[in-house]
Formats: structure tokens, C-alpha cells, sequence
């Protein structure tokens, strides 16, 4: 007798109780911590709950799928289910924090969606937390920065698993095969934390605030230990290294891979390492010269300062040497805005509008005065590199950057809005979305423990809609909301 094939949205649900199971399993992954504090265990169930019933639940929806022959998604399902992933893997890891009884469940939501978009704001009082949480908050966004499908699927065999891969918004398949290509990122990913937390140990830090900092700067995350973030440490040397461990986690590992084989020139032959040497030379220097006057340092303290900032804001990291944005001027947090909304390398874990979309726009200019003072029989093509290869650009392609453009910037002033709404300043407003959307961390103060719900959910929606780059979402609702209407769910 032949097998039942699976397909649709009884697919969905078979993949969904697959992908429940391993986020189950990575909420238990924190418990290894009392091994080091077990005076902590009274926090395990906190942990023990959650992962048990995820385990089981995805279990549960598995089986009734089981002896079938699992076919393909349909179009734009993969979205959906993307979509749906990453819902649960936010509802389930929130519930740790839930059961502790310190955070509701907006607040709960609010620091898993945070974590996983490696976005770095947070209600949680650092000083006040366990050691097993602050692991966890990590540990969430090491998982959401280097891609929750990926770090799932490389545990498994999945055929399918390329699609569902590229659909959550990354280019930077270094081999043809997700397996492959999954454990060749999660190893030099591994290896990057392991080097970061060896040279942040040399510089003073303990093996645990070392290993919690290293994964938060490979996954441009910027949770820290430390109230006063990477400041706390007064460090050059820690600085230093977390500066290169956010280099390293906001460039799109293709480029890592071509220096790794010596290709250098190759290497250098993509728009977004020209864009980030030209936003170098024009906001290391305000930002510097800023910092001098308003606060009267020497040029060195403030070039210390300017060069963190500058590198924190463009790599949507997030960590702080300074006690608070909002003692600044007004030039030095708009310059940080600019920096936070154009962010970091393509396909990287870093989030903002990308450089190579905001070198493409700028180039467009250009071609545009370049045909508009042309002959207008003279028909150009118009070349661009990416990742060490000179591409053709096609209208379809300007016109799709075009309009992921507006759409990021539009929803970066409603959300602006929406936070003046509860009587937050315009430019706070500006500063505090423009680091949720970007997925960065950086604070002037708008987010805090007691933070209005409405101003918690906006963000929350804003972090999620910046680490899927909007069109994950538009397109697995719009999937959703078609097939319901033509009744084709279920």
C-alpha cells in the first residue's frame, strides 16, 4: 500500500512540531550552566517546563505524520512557515522568563523577541539576574543571529531545508548543501567566540562575562553582564577585541571565506567594504570632533570613544562605552541614527537597511545624471560587485532596493510616532526605534522595565520586522490570509 503523501499546510505543521522539538531543546541547553553555579538550581524548572512541553508538543505534531511521504512546500509557503518558526521559537523561549515571576508576559515577550533578533534592548536588570538567564539571553542570540532555520536544520537532514534557509533572509550559502553549508558557519562562528572569549579572558574579564560577551559581539547581539555594557571594563585592549569580534559578525561570511583563502583581491571587490571605508571617513571624524567639543576631552579619549561608538552603531552590535546617549548632543545621536538605519554587511548577522542597498541606491544616482546627460539612443548596462563578482543590475533589482528602502524608513517614522504618542521627545523617539528596527541595542532610555506595554510591543514588532527584513512576514500573512479566503487551510 502506498503512503500518504504530506503536503500543504498538514506540511507546515509536520515541519512546525520538527523545528518545536529543537527549540525545546536549546531552552534546556542553559541548565548546563549550574554545573559551574549549581546554588542556581532552584531556576531550573524555570527551564526544565518550557523545554519538556516543546520537546513533547513537537513530538506530538511529528507522529501524525509519521510513515508519510513528506512532499514539497507550496509557493510562499516556505514564508509562512519561516513566519511561523519564529513565533514559537519567541512564544516558548518567553516562558523561562514568564515563570520566574519578575517579568510579565509583554515583558517576557519583549526580551525573547530581543534575543533572537539579536537586537540587544532589554527590561532585565543585569546585576539582579542569574547567571543561568544571562547565559540564556546569549545563548538566543547566538541562535537568532547566525539563523534560526540554520542552526535547526543542522542537526537534521532536510532537503528542503535550502529554501526555507534563503526565505529567512540570508545569501551566505558557502556550499550547495544547507547540512554542509550550516556546520561550515557554525564552525567558524565557534571558533570566532572561543578566540574572542580566550582574548577577553587575557584582558581581564572572567571565563563566563568573556564567553557571554564573545557570542553577543559574533552575533551583533550586544547583551552584556554588565549594566554598563563593554564601559564597565574601562579597557582599551577589551575594546579592541570587541571591535574586531563585531567586524567579524557584521560581514557576510563569503567575504570571511574568500580571505581565508588568500583571495583578497576578490575579497575586496564588493560594494559594501567601499561603503563602510566611505562612512568611516565621514562619521569617525564628526563623531570624534563632536565628543571633543561637547565634553572638552583630548583627541585621543574622544577618538577612543567616536571609534566604538561608530563601530557599535554601523554593526548594529549595540554595546556602550558611555553611561547614556542622552547627556550627548543632538549631531552626535543623529549621526548614530544614520549609522544605526544603514547597519551592517548583507546576509550578516547585523541588521539596519544593509550597506550594499544603500550603494546600490547611491549608485543609482549616479547612473541616473549618467543617463540623463547621455544621448538618449545610448543604452548602458549597469554593473555592480557583490561578494568579489561583477554583477548586472536589472531595473527589476534597483526597483525591488527602491522600495525595501521606503518601506524600512516608513516604518521606521510610524514607529517614531507611536513612541512620541507617551510623551517621549521626537529625537528619543527617533533613536530608540531606529535601534529596535535596526536590530542594535543602543538606549537613550525609551526602554526600560517599566516601559508602557504599547511602547514594548511596538518594538518588539519592529525588532522581528528588522531581522526578517519585512518581506518574510508581508508575504507569509498575505499567504495565510489568500488561502484562508479561498478556503484552502485546511
Amino acid at each position: 500500500m502506498l503512503s500518504q503523501e504530506v503536503k500543504g499546510y498538514r506540511l507546515i505543521v509536520n515541519y512546525l512540531g520538527l523545528f518545536t522539538l529543537l527549540i525545546g531543546l536549546i531552552v534546556l541547553i542553559p541548565l548546563s550552566v549550574l554545573i559551574f553555579y549549581p546554588n542556581e538550581r532552584n531556576q531550573a524548572s524555570n527551564f526544565i517546563i518550557p523545554g519538556v512541553l516543546s520537546i513533547l508538543i513537537g513530538y506530538m505534531l511529528i507522529w501524525f505524520s509519521r510513515g508519510k511521504i513528506v512532499s514539497k512546500l507550496d509557493k510562499h509557503q516556505d514564508t509562512l512557515l519561516i513566519l511561523s518558526i519564529w513565533i514559537v521559537a519567541i512564544l516558548i523561549s518567553s516562558i523561562p522568563f514568564l515563570l520566574t515571576g519578575n517579568y510579565n508576559f509583554t515583558q517576557s515577550i519583549f526580551e525573547s523577541t530581543s534575543g533572537y533578533s539579536t537586537t540587544g534592548l532589554t527590561v532585565v536588570d543585569v546585576s539582579q539576574t542569574p547567571h543561568i538567564f544571562l547565559f540564556y539571553r546569549s545563548l538566543l542570540q547566538f541562535v537568532g543571529g547566525v539563523g534560526l532555520v540554520l542552526v535547526l536544520t543542522s542537526a537534521i537532514s532536510d532537503r528542503h531545508g535550502m529554501r526555507l534557509y534563503h526565505a529567512e533572509g540570508h545569501s551566505d550559502t558557502l556550499v550547495p548543501n544547507l547540512i554542509k553549508s550550516a556546520r561550515l558557519i557554525l564552525s567558524i562562528y565557534f571558533v570566532y567566540i572561543l578566540l574572542g572569549t580566550m582574548f577577553y579572558v587575557l584582558f581581564g574579564m572572567s571565563p563566563f562575562d568573556g564567553l557571554n560577551h564573545a557570542i553577543a559581539s559574533v552575533s551583533t547581539g550586544g547583551f552584556s553582564t554588565k549594566v554598563d555594557s563593554i564601559g564597565h571594563y574601562q579597557s582599551f585592549p577589551i575594546e579592541v577585541v570587541t571591535i574586531v569580534l563585531m567586524l567579524l559578525g557584521s560581514t557576510n561570511l563569503v567575504i570571511h571565506i574568500m580571505i581565508f583563502k588568500r583571495k583578497f583581491r576578490k575579497s575586496t571587490q564588493h560594494n559594501e567594504l567601499w561603503m563602510f571605508l566611505i562612512l568611516m571617513l565621514i562619521f569617525l571624524p564628526l563623531l570624534t570632533l563632536d565628543y571633543m567639543h561637547q565634553t572638552q576631552s583630548a583627541f585621543i579619549p574622544s577618538l577612543r570613544i567616536g571609534l566604538f561608538q561608530w563601530m557599535t552603531a554601523l554593526t548594529t552590535t549595540g554595546f556602550q562605552t558611555i553611561p547614556s546617549f542622552s547627556s550627548l548632543s543632538p549631531f552626535f545621536n543623529l549621526s548614530v541614527i544614520i549609522l544605526m538605519i544603514i547597519g551592517g554587511g548583507l546576509g550578516s548577522t547585523a541588521g539596519g537597511i544593509k550597506q550594499y542597498r544603500i550603494a546600490l541606491s547611491l549608485k543609482q544616482i549616479l547612473w541616473n545624471v549618467r543617463d540623463r546627460l547621455s544621448h538618449k539612443k545610448t543604452l548602458h548596462v549597469n554593473y555592480s560587485h557583490k561578494f568579489g563578482k561583477e554583477i548586472v543590475v536589472a531595473p527589476i533589482e534597483l526597483s525591488q532596493n527602491n522600495s525595501y528602502i521606503m518601506l524600512y524608513l516608513i516604518t521606521l517614522l510610524i514607529g517614531t510616532l507611536i513612541f512620541t504618542w507617551f510623551g517621549y521627545t521626537f529625537e528619543a523617539s527617533l533613536f530608540e526605534f531606529a535601534s529596535a528596527l535596526g536590530t542594535v541595542g543602543l538606549s537613550i532610555g525609551v526602554i526600560s522595565y517599566h516601559a508602557h506595554p504599547v511602547v514594548l510591543w511596538t518594538a518588539s514588532i519592529g525588532m522581528l520586522l528588522g531581522r526578517l527584513e519585512f518581506y518574510v512576514i508581508i508575504l507569509g500573512i498575505s499567504k495565510l490570509y489568500l488561502d484562508l479566503t479561498h478556503k484552502k487551510v485546511i
